[in-house]
């Protein structure tokens, strides 16, 4: 048989349809695909955060170690005694051991010492363990002796700890909903009480939006830049000079103004490092870190110098004008401002130059291969300047909104460390601007759950550092998520995120 009978005639593509483009359902199971690691990455860390949590809780560990208990019949209830010294109180001479007092529209027993009722265990339970035991014997019971009271100890635990890191950052449900029906049935003045928590948290995450975006934008130019702590204080520190410098402009003029001096300041603080790491080949690490010095340095200069507040005894800048204020969305105590929606179009302007423009295609194109890109005439000069630009002028927009959406005024400690936590955003976010934006408000809702946590649970906020490092772990090193749930690695995932071994060289 001829050879050319024995091949099948392919069908051509049909008209308009991009053959390169995959099917949208592959597309779909591929964005899930880049989630999942990121996803149980933070459910791992929550995991093992709850590990700590018990460690740490005292009720735990007791419930959970071989300690004495006394029987006792019948069981006493602390919540129904009150101690003879603290009965004297409200009952001064009145009182002896055995009586029954008043307190509080209560009646309770007085007695010698108030009894501890994880020190005791009532006879008929200590029975059912042990027979023929009597009043008044100590006993020693370890957790298999009574395993569902150290379970049970233990889910509190972690119920109220995290119940409160949920209340703190989002609100308390109920009271949510009780201000909503106040709010329709006519009384508005319980929202900003109800609603300050989620605003808090999306205060919070406004700066690591901008700040993860910038570590990311360097990620997928192939730079990692650690200077964004660095870049995001020069950004302060031109931006407030503007707000403060210049009087008697409106607002419409005022304010970009500001914030464009922010951007700039920090995007030329940043380009340097870029401009080195293409023309000497010196590398991004170690110039932005010393830049972060420099940077550090020159604020401490010129806040206790050229740029202090006169009159003032603090190294502080003087208050920017109010027409460089950023506006209030809500009345006080709420400190939510239009910042947050600044944020946002930032990120999706990032996407867009990322992925619609040739700027953006040579920017992945030098980050993934920067040989490949010189051979194919593209400029990795102008390239590392433009991402190293771009990331410093993110970050410098984000000290210029802190100062014009909240503080009003640049201190010289400025900075809760957004420059080192953006580099966990943009490994959580995997580089792209939506998922830095999802990190950004993890962190947020984070940083403002973790006050409420350490008042309500008794809680170091320790902890919150302790799950955002096993996070960056979990993200930086995948492979240990793979083996925890037996996946199998993606084509063409290694080398996304991080810079590549070209460009690191």
């Amino acid at each position: 048989m001829d050879q050319e009978t024995t091949l099948q005639e392919r069908t051509p593509p049909e008209e308009g349809r991009d053959v390169r483009r995959p099917p949208r359902r592959r597309r779909v199971w591929g964005w899930l695909g880049e989630l999942l690691i990121p996803i149980l990455a933070i459910v791992t860390a929550f995991v093992l955060s709850g590990v700590f949590i018990l460690i740490t809780d005292v009720q735990v560990v007791n419930a959970f170690t071989r300690i004495p208990r006394r029987v006792a019949v019948p069981f006493t209830d602390p919540e129904d005694e009150i101690s003879l010294e603290e009965a004297l109180r409200y009952h001064p001479n009145e009182v002896i051991v055995g009586d029954t007092v008043e307190v509080d529209g209560r009646m309770l027993r007085v007695v010698e010492e108030v009894d501890d009722p994880d020190a005791e265990i009532a006879l008929e339970e200590a029975r059912a363990l042990f027979p023929e035991l009597r009043d008044g014997v100590t006993i020693y019971l370890d957790f298999f002796d009574k395993p569902q009271t150290g379970l049970r100890t233990a889910w509190n635990a972690i119920r109220t700890a995290y119940g409160a890191l949920f209340e703190g950052a989002i609100g308390d449900p109920a009271r949510i909903a009780a201000a909503i029906r106040a709010w329709l049935a006519g009384d508005p003045s319980g929202l900003p009480t109800a609603f300050y928590p989620i605003t808090e948290s999306l205060v919070a995450a406004t700066p690591y939006i901008l700040v993860g975006l910038a570590v990311a934008l360097g990620f997928r130019a192939g730079l990692f830049n650690i200077g964004a702590e660095g870049q995001y204080f020069v950004g302060g520190l031109t931006s407030v000079f503007v707000g403060y410098s210049i009087q008697g402009l409106p607002l419409i003029i005022h304010l970009p103004l500001m914030l464009l001096a922010g951007v700039v300041g920090a995007g030329i603080w940043g380009a340097i490092p870029g401009l080195l790491k293409a023309t000497t080949g010196a590398h991004e690490v170690i110039n932005t870190i010393m830049m972060n010095y420099i940077a550090f340095a020159l604020s401490d200069w010129l806040l206790s110098g050229p740029m202090m507040r006169p009159g003032g005894f603090r190294p502080i800048s003087p208050a920017i004008a109010p027409s460089a204020m950023l506006p209030r969305l809500f009345p006080s105590p709420i400190r939510f401002h239009a910042g947050f929606f600044l944020a946002l179009a930032c990120a999706a302007l990032v996407y867009w130059l990322l992925f619609h423009t040739t700027i953006g295609f040579e920017l992945r194109t030098v980050g993934a291969n920067p040989r490949a890109a010189r051979y194919a005439g593209m400029s990795i000069t102008r390239n590392y300047v433009l991402a190293m630009f771009l990331s410093g002028g993110l970050a410098g927009l984000a000290g210029a909104n802190d100062i014009s959406g909240l503080i009003g005024y640049m201190p010289n400690a400025f900075s809760a460390g957004y420059g080192f936590d953006s580099i966990a955003l943009a490994l959580l976010g995997r580089s792209h601007p939506v998922g830095v934006v999802l990190a950004a408000l993890l962190f947020g809702t984070l940083r403002t759950g973790a006050t409420r946590m350490q008042s309500a649970a008794q809680i170091p906020v320790d902890i919150i550092e302790i799950l955002q490092a096993m996070v960056i772990i979990f993200i930086a090193a995948p492979e240990i998520i793979r083996a925890l749930y037996c996946l199998r690695r993606q084509r063409g995932e290694a080398g996304r995120v991080l810079p590549s071994e070209g460009a690191a060289s």
